[in-house]
């Protein structure tokens, strides 16, 4: 069995809603492991590292914008094929069509704002793991 590592972050709206546990919660019961968690005020330079692949799309600016409105948590999560696992279990990118069952398809909807506030990022990719990793915890 190999053991991978991701990036989960639970964005602004989800620390505002008080979903934090909830969502620990689900990921813990996934069985997957916490290596490294941490609250975040992330800053602009921060953001324009990880989301570096969107700037100049029209959603960049919101999506900055919404992501320093408040503190985010930062979680190193490790365990076997945990990015598709936890991106399974985060639901599809838009809350709005996500599943139940899903953290998004449970918690998020559509707010009608220039950002889309989904409650939580993944890695989708061990590259993108591994340069998002070092990006937020060094």
């Amino acid at each position: 069995m190999t053991t991978e590592e991701t990036l989960v972050l639970i964005k602004p709206d989800g620390v505002a809603r008080g979903l934090t546990g909830d969502i620990l919660a689900r990921v813990e019961r996934k069985g997957y492991a916490l290596v490294d968690i941490k609250l975040v005020e992330p800053d602009r330079d921060l953001l324009e590292q990880h989301y570096a692949e969107h700037e100049g799309k029209p959603f960049y600016e919101p999506l900055l914008e919404f992501m320093m409105s408040g503190p985010a948590v930062a979680i190193r999560l490790a365990g076997n094929r945990v990015i598709e696992g936890f991106r399974a279990l985060a639901g599809t990118t838009d809350p709005t069509g996500a599943a139940p069952g899903t953290i998004r398809g449970d918690y998020g909807r559509d707010w009608g704002l220039a950002a889309q506030q989904n409650l939580v990022h993944g890695s989708d990719s061990p590259e993108s793991a591994e340069r998002e990793l070092r990006i937020w915890f060094g």
